[in-house]
């Protein structure tokens, strides 16, 4: 899903009518977090399968 400029827009202008000029910093600061949350934890998750699908070479023998 590609969204255009006049999309961003819209969502912006209805984002700022709903919670207003003071609040959307705030926004900002919790979805940034989130997202890097998010991302750590899909980072730990591929590590975690990475070394599940390595076999140790001690039960190999």
């Amino acid at each position: 899903m590609n969204l255009g400029a006049q999309e961003l827009i819209l969502i912006g202008l209805i984002v700022l009518l709903l919670f207003g000029a003071r609040r959307l910093p705030e926004i900002g600061r919790a979805f940034g977090k989130a997202l890097a949350e998010f991302k750590k934890g899909m980072k730990e998750v591929e590590k975690s399968a990475e070394t599940e699908e390595k076999p140790d070479k001690s039960e190999e023998k």
